[in-house]
């Protein structure tokens, strides 16, 4: 019997290690803001899990938005802070280990605070992850957009009579454009669909390059511009 527990007890101790290890790993892979985003993070007001950006005269529906896979949250402040001066309130889930996969529900957080209508979006596995949402939860839902990213098929939104936005960047290197394409089957016939000239994946949020990112022939703030541009410019066919 103690042979037994103390064969459990080392079991045991070897998984715990293991796991610590590779929350540390994962801890590591996150990307960090750069200190623009930062700064303009600092404006923004934190209420676990949501990084939410005010805004002074609401204009239209809030926005609720899922981080790219191991993306600090706040690297998505420029272009977000933007959409809040003109008037709409953004607001940027954070996930355990920035994985919107392991919480893909977290939005009605969100929804629970205020009782208004809502578009929601996603940068790369993040969008994935706010498709499905979407999918389901559909009662105050006025549009989905996508940046870098595309719905599977638990997320299909072929049905969807809200608008959807589907935004790539040029130089895009991380994005599986093969997959892309095959996942416009699970898109309404009505999807808008543009492109930044120049710009890349991680070119989305403000955190630097991005292992198999191309580079971009684009200012990162450039991209950032261009990204709240095209957003403002859908969001506004929305009211």
């Amino acid at each position: 019997m103690k042979k037994i527990v103390k064969g459990m007890l080392v079991t045991l101790t070897i998984l715990i290690v293991f796991s610590a290890g590779g929350w540390l790993y994962l801890r590591s892979q996150i990307h960090q803001p750069s200190e623009q985003a930062r700064q303009a993070a600092t404006r923004a007001q934190t209420t676990q899990p949501v990084l939410s950006f005010k805004a002074d005269l609401v204009k239209g529906p809030q926005i609720i938005f899922y981080p790219g896979a191991l993306v600090a949250p706040e690297s998505y402040s420029v272009w977000a802070e933007k959409l809040a001066a003109a008037g709409y309130q953004v607001s940027i889930v954070r996930f355990p280990l920035d994985l919107a996969v392991l919480a893909p529900q977290r939005a009605h957080q969100v929804l629970a605070k205020h009782q208004r209508a809502y578009v929601i979006g996603g940068h790369s596995l993040g969008g994935v992850m706010a498709s499905r949402f979407a999918q389901q939860h559909q009662a105050r839902l006025k549009g989905v957009f996508f940046l870098a990213s595309y719905p599977d098929k638990k997320g299909s939104l072929r049905q969807l009579d809200q608008p959807v936005l589907s935004v790539t960047a040029s130089r895009d290197g991380v994005l599986d454009w093969s997959a892309y394409r095959q996942a416009k089957q699970y898109l309404p016939h009505h999807t808008s669909y543009q492109q930044i000239k120049g710009g890349n994946h991680a070119g989305f949020g403000s955190y630097g390059a991005q292992k198999g990112d191309y580079v971009a022939t684009i200012s990162s703030q450039a991209q950032q511009q261009h990204t709240a541009t095209i957003l403002l410019r859908w969001l506004r066919q929305l009211n």
